[in-house]
């Protein structure tokens, strides 16, 4: 398995893939990705700047992506911008062939996969954050396993979970669902669950300290150590 990282701006990215093509392919996809969004922005600036659902039919993949899920989740589009860049990489590595496709984009994890990988919980400083890892059969088609926190990272958050991971087909749907729920959830306040859209959404984990809860259907999950510098990210 090649390991590459891709770093462009405020996109960071590490790219998994069985061959050297593959991974530039994701390269090109990503590129092009950023590319029709910083488009779209320049004529459209309050696109990204704007917290609330947002409609629009731009023609781009990467932003019509964003627009759809912010609306299903009651979130700015930009709450789903790093699954929705990361989602045209991987369809690029599988156009190109590539039967082994992921992209982790800063913790939002698009993939197709033809083994099974373990994805490890990064969770700040709660006591189970690098202990656990989720158990991911092979994947034919694409799955997002998208994550938003409170107490990680740079991405705006009003809540106070360590860490919620989404899983959906729709890796935009699954960016933009993981912020909407890490937003509101906590031990004891978890009503943001019953509008999630489970036709859609196959399952939620959330961890906020010592507290973690499994939602609609979630992989298997082991202890693991997580090694940190597996760790995609960049200088917060």
């Amino acid at each position: 398995m090649i390991r590459r990282r891709f770093h462009f701006r405020e996109t960071i990215a590490t790219i998994l893939a069985d061959r050297e093509e593959h991974v530039e392919a994701a390269r090109e996809g990503l590129m092009r990705a950023r590319q029709d969004l910083e488009h779209w922005i320049a004529g459209d600036p309050y696109f990204v700047a704007t917290l609330e659902p947002y409609e629009v039919h731009s023609g781009y993949r990467v932003v019509d992506r964003m627009s759809a899920s912010g609306l299903s989740a009651g979130v700015g589009p930009m709450a789903a911008v790093a699954a929705a860049i990361a989602w045209q990489g991987v369809e690029a590595m599988v156009s190109a062939g590539a039967r082994l496709a992921v992209i982790d984009n800063g913790g939002d994890i698009v993939m197709v996969s033809d083994r099974t990988l373990r994805v490890g919980v990064h969770a700040g400083l709660s006591p189970l954050s690098d202990r656990m890892a989720f158990v991911v059969p092979p994947q034919e088609a694409v799955l997002g396993i998208c994550t938003s926190s409170s107490t990680v990272g740079p991405s705006l958050s009003f809540g106070t979970a360590d860490a919620v991971t989404v899983f959906a087909r729709d890796p935009a749907l699954s960016d933009a669902w993981a912020t909407a729920i890490c937003n509101q959830i906590s031990p004891g306040c978890t009503g943001i669950m019953d509008r999630v859209p489970w036709e859609t959404v196959m399952g939620v984990f959330a961890v906020q300290g010592d507290w973690a809860a499994s939602f609609g259907t979630v992989p298997p999950v082991e202890g693991a150590r997580v090694d940190p510098d597996l760790i995609t990210g960049g200088p917060w």
